[in-house]
């Protein structure tokens, strides 16, 4: 029998009640119901250098190596990140640009993002569109944007926005439909 599906998730935010990580973690339930092996990268428990703060690889700390081993062995990767002032935030775009073309490159992409305000994180998904096509990324077309996302997750992380609910399982459900095809 072949190996399940594997779906890799980057958490970019560092926020202790991060409104990223409860998106993440519905998609992920999701998938995993439907026979995916999950695994989730909280960026809060890595220590990962800044991109060229370190010019030789053999000099970085172990968390690198680790985080750069759970990207190359997924078959599916979701980038999930809150929206700030337009954009995706700063701490993902450092976990990506620590990793090179060849851990991405045509590996199939599921992107969250999350805003406290009305209008979503449509800005921060279309630039991390952008930089998955750069890597030579499949992108799925559906992607989740989360406006006012405080009112839509209670304090254990469970979506009680039916509509969002949905949204996220569907994303789970193509990327798992699609990333078996691709794979």
């Amino acid at each position: 029998m072949d190996k399940p599906l594997k779906i890799v998730a980057i958490a970019g935010s560092l926020r202790d009640v991060s409104y990223t990580r409860f998106a993440i973690g519905v998609t992920l339930k999701e998938a995993q119901k439907l026979g995916a092996e999950i695994d989730c990268v909280d960026l809060r428990e890595y220590n990962l250098p800044f991109c060229e703060q370190i010019k030789n690889e053999k000099d970085f700390p172990k968390d690198y190596f680790k985080f750069k081993s759970k990207i190359d062995n997924a078959d599916v990767l979701i980038w999930g990140t809150p929206e700030y002032h337009g954009a995706y935030s700063g701490v993902l775009k450092n976990a990506i640009d620590l990793i090179g073309r060849k851990e991405i490159e045509n590996k199939l992409i599921g992107l969250i993002g999350v805003a406290g305000g009305s209008i979503g994180a449509t800005n921060s998904l279309n630039g991390l569109r952008l930089v998955a096509r750069h890597l030579r990324a499949w992108i799925v077309p559906h992607h989740v944007s989360i406006p006012s996302a405080s009112s839509k997750f209670d304090a254990e992380g469970n979506c009680i926005d039916i509509d969002i609910k949905n949204r996220l399982h569907e994303l789970a459900q193509t990327l798992v439909k699609y990333g078996n095809l691709h794979k």
